[in-house]
């Protein structure tokens, strides 16, 4: 990379939104764990400026993340410090911090003092921002001025312009700090001295370069449909032509006719040599009376593999030798498997890293690095169908995760068949694409209803509809009570076997999009 921002994770949920905010703005950003902060890095001249991320815990802590004062003075590179970023910069260099007795939490106004300042150009003197902490800075360590502050928070900014070191109290890099975007720009451009010009498709070019000797070579992906699968064996064709063979299961588990329409679209990309594998009643077999969801995803990741290994066998017997597999693994599959640090924990089991288990073959991951924003940016560039584009991300475990409890024939065309109608009133209505996820979930309980003067007793159908960027965070979508009825009545008359509809309101955190 000519020029890159690293990021230093110090455990917030918000450090890949950091990361894809400075990527936003056109240069290349990534993300380093304290322990890997060494010298060399300011030595690096494509290393223009770092970022301390914030964090769950408190600078007094033992156990709380560090880095060594004389290391962070040495570095001689701006640095921003966020949240508790900014109080562990204060804490080593000097300044006061203290425990506050109740934090800081959500949408504050920010006062600055000194508009002058190179981190504030072009903000206004009040804006709203957004905190999430505890730990105060009082006052700035020798060197630093005060630049702004809250009504809780009497040093919300910092800086020390002869240090290039700045930090916030505040997260610039959320959608509800008003002006966070114009902070981070003021700070990799103007004080960090970036030039810009990247975009993820530097990152596809780079990694087609890099494996164009491979072009003679074999090698297999696995292909759903989805964007990140699609986009991956898009940019693998490129370097394997077509020795690269895309493998479809069906595990039984899909979207209404999934099979067939992604037959159609690889066959409209250029891909003659598309494996489609029917394995569904294996899965259904394996996964009969099974209700814990872990289990579930455990016993689908296996026989996913097990499938996966016995048709890359049988290829390798029909066309030679493949050393070679294709993963479309995203930063969020890698975050939430609990894969890219010790300060991460993990939340669920990710079927597709299980395929990582391929003993013999080399893992290629196109998009490891990519956010799901970027992957559509570079589908747009190599010309996928917009219906691939926008298409909403679908779990690799498939409508499993969306059946509270057991998996059976019944249930799936129940779910199948609301999840079909789910999508066509939400296109129909231009609602589909401003939404990140839009599914419904079968649950186990039932209720009491009329269905034609007759009592009946049927599943209840919860609607799951989330607004987000990236997935790591995410809010309920807000939807017009009118379409919502609207949709309620379609389900109730059209789908066989339930009996009431009912809609979530739960934000990510403290729950997670997929219910199980």
């Amino acid at each position: 990379m000519k020029e890159k921002i690293i990021v230093v994770d110090f455990g917030s949920q918000y450090t890949h939104l950091l990361t894809q905010r400075i990527r936003s703005l056109g240069v290349y950003s990534e993300i380093i764990f304290p322990e890997k902060l060494k010298p060399d890095i300011g030595r690096d001249p494509s290393v223009k400026g770092l970022v301390f991320s914030g964090g769950p815990m408190s600078v007094y802590e033992t156990s709380s993340p560090r880095v060594d004062r004389d290391l962070v003075l040495s570095l001689k590179i701006p640095i921003l410090g966020v949240c508790y970023g900014h109080q562990l910069l204060a804490y080593l260099l000097g300044g006061e911090v203290t425990s506050g007795e109740s934090g800081e939490y959500g949408k504050t106004v920010l006062y600055i003092h000194d508009t002058d300042n190179p981190l504030v150009k072009d903000i206004p003197e009040r804006s709203v921002v957004w905190m999430s902490h505890k730990d105060v800075v009082l006052k700035p360590p020798k060197g630093f001025s005060l630049v702004a502050s809250t009504d809780y928070s009497p040093v919300a900014i910092m800086a020390g312009d002869e240090l290039k070191m700045y930090s916030t109290q505040f997260h610039p890099e959320v959608r509800h700090t008003e002006y966070g975007t114009t902070l981070l720009k003021n700070f990799v451009y103007d004080i960090c001295g970036c030039a810009g010009g990247w975009s993820p498709m530097d990152l596809v070019d780079s990694f087609v370069r890099e494996h164009s000797h491979l072009s003679r070579e074999k090698a297999l992906v696995a292909v759903s449909g989805g964007v990140d699968s699609t986009v991956t064996a898009v940019i693998l064709k490129k370097v394997f032509g077509d020795n690269l063979y895309p493998v479809f299961i069906d595990t039984g588990l899909l979207r209404y006719r999934e099979g067939e329409w992604v037959k159609n679209l690889f066959k409209k990309l250029g891909f003659e040599n598309l494996i489609y594998i029917d394995a569904s009643e294996t899965f259904l077999e394996r996964l009969r009376g099974i209700v814990d969801p872990e289990v579930k995803r455990r016993i689908i990741a296996d026989t996913f593999f097990e499938v996966f290994k016995e048709t890359a066998d049988k290829l390798a017997r029909d066309y030679g030798e493949i050393k070679y597999l294709g993963q479309g693994t995203l930063y969020p599959d890698r975050v939430e498997s609990g894969k890219t640090g010790r300060y991460t924990d993990k939340i669920k089991s990710h079927h597709n890293v299980s395929m990582s288990r391929l003993l013999g073959f080399k893992l290629l991951e196109p998009l490891k690095d990519m956010y799901k924003d970027e992957v559509r940016e570079v589908g747009r560039r190599l010309g996928l169908p917009e219906e691939v584009i926008t298409r909403h991300p679908f779990p690799g475990p498939g409508l499993a995760v969306r059946i509270v409890g057991e998996i059976t024939r019944d249930r799936l065309e129940i779910l199948r068949e609301a999840d079909r109608i789910v999508e066509e009133m939400l296109r129909e209505h231009g609602l589909y694409e401003g939404l990140w996820q839009a599914f419904p979930v079968l649950l186990t309980l039932k209720s009491v209803g009329i269905k034609g003067d007759r009592r009946s007793y049927e599943y209840i159908l919860a609607l799951r509809m989330v607004e987000s960027v990236d997935a790591m965070t995410a809010n309920f979508a807000k939807l017009p009570w009118s379409f919502l009825e609207e949709l309620s009545s379609r389900l109730l008359n059209e789908v066989e076997g339930i009996n009431r509809v009912v809609y979530d309101i739960s934000n990510k955190p403290p729950a997670t999009i997929e219910f199980e």
